[in-house]
């Protein structure tokens, strides 16, 4: 269908869309439609295919190598595979040897059908193919231009450009039409989607968003890349944390540090587990954590959203209020440290400053803090930001801000409910 209109928000939807809203307000809506895609469980075949084994297999476009690949990878019989094609043991025997060389289009789709393969690896392309392997040459451009609109503050229109690629590489994966590099498109798509519903969801919904970047790390554990492996258990983590689960983030986090080489990725790491092991409330790891955040980016050139001074600060004094170390934060919040590198950050910063100025009994301020983070939190669409503030400022008795918060969340949520 051609490009429409979301009728809640009027942000483009995208040509692929079925519905008449748009994947963000549908999963912010107030009817408890909270899921975007629904994914179905991915054949067995797929988890096969994505061993590099099979993709070197599969690389050499030739029969007789892949069956022998499949069976040993498999670890099944000839007489298995012979069934599973439906064919005689002796007639496979052939096509294993070379004996036996298949030229019709109609068998070799047959055994792709089969085998879950796609059928241009056995040199059958149709229509759908060729519009398959095109969404997979541009798919890649797409997840990255989606992760540059979320850091700019516009996680909103990077949900809408990634749902409709998402749902494509869900249907076929789910059908056992995939292999390695369609896979590890398809991992990148769901971390990015969950991120970035993450960053627009309300709190109470947040659990969608770590159940997307939990479902990209069940596919980057068997994809042989401990970068990109390392970065779904750093995000879904981070994702956890939010969604109430510190405990099962700070597991991820230090696998995903263990697992890290780049300074700036270790840095990615470090500054989540700082977060998730405040939230638990356990100062000796955060103490440990912030040091080595610190001590990493003394010796290295900050870089991205996480790996700079303006987020260590924020991080700090997140830590020391969830220690029970309010008299230190107190201390660290008049100190400045550099510029957010995002909008969220800003918004992120200026509600832990308005918490910790509240603790510091600075309540004008405080107040403008969170003012500040009002007006931005919802000019960016962040509702998880204004319940942070409300609890606060009704924590605090500064009721009249928390009815402004309040109205505000209200907006955002009339905006994002579909209608």
């Amino acid at each position: 269908m051609a490009d429409s209109r979301c009728r809640a928000c009027g942000v483009a939807i995208g040509r692929y869309a079925e519905a008449s809203v748009c994947p963000t307000c549908a999963t912010n809506s107030q009817t408890g439609r909270s899921v975007v895609v629904r994914t179905a469980p991915i054949a067995s075949a797929v988890w096969l295919w994505s061993t590099p084994e099979a993709a070197t297999a599969i690389a050499t476009r030739d029969l007789p190598t892949i069956l022998r690949a499949y069976r040993r990878i498999n670890g099944t019989s000839q007489a298995a595979l012979a069934e599973l094609l439906g064919y005689d043991n002796s007639y496979v025997s052939m096509l294993e040897t070379g004996r036996r060389v298949i030229s019709d289009v109609g068998t070799r789709r047959h055994i792709a059908t089969r085998l879950c393969l796609p059928p241009h690896v056995l040199g059958v392309t149709d229509v759908d193919d060729i519009e398959y392997r095109a969404m997979l040459q541009f798919g890649d451009s797409t997840v990255r231009l989606a992760e540059i609109a979320r850091q700019a503050g516009h996680a909103v229109e990077a949900v809408n450009e990634l749902w409709p690629l998402v749902a494509r590489l869900e249907a076929r994966a789910s059908e056992g039409r995939m292999e390695r590099d369609s896979l590890i498109l398809l991992a990148q798509a769901r971390v990015a989607l969950g991120v970035s519903l993450g960053t627009v969801l309300p709190e109470e919904r947040l659990s969608a968003a770590a159940r997307w970047t939990g479902q990209a790390v069940k596919i980057a554990a068997y994809l042989d890349d401990s970068h990109f492996y390392a970065h779904t258990l750093r995000m879904h983590g981070n994702e956890l944390r939010k969604a109430g689960h510190p405990g099962a983030a700070v597991a991820r986090l230090d696998h995903s540090l263990q697992l890290s080489s780049d300074p700036a990725d270790q840095g990615g790491s470090l500054a989540f587990l700082c977060r998730a092991a405040g939230e638990l409330g356990d100062a000796d790891r955060f103490d440990t954590a912030l040091s080595a955040y610190r001590g990493l980016l003394d010796r290295n050139t900050g870089s991205g959203l996480l790996f700079q001074p303006f987020t260590l600060r924020e991080i700090e004094l997140r830590g020391l209020m969830g220690t029970g170390r309010v008299p230190d934060a107190c201390r660290l919040v008049s100190r400045q440290a550099g510029t957010p590198a995002a909008p969220q950050w800003f918004i992120i910063e200026r509600v832990t400053t308005g918490e910790v100025l509240i603790a510091s009994q600075e309540i004008v301020s405080a107040a403008q803090a969170f003012t500040d983070a009002i007006e931005s939190a919802e000019r960016h669409r962040l509702p998880h930001q204004i319940q942070r503030v409300i609890r606060a400022t009704t924590a605090a008795g500064m009721l009249s801000l928390a009815d402004e918060a309040g109205a505000a969340l209200h907006r955002i949520r009339a905006m994002l409910a579909a209608r």
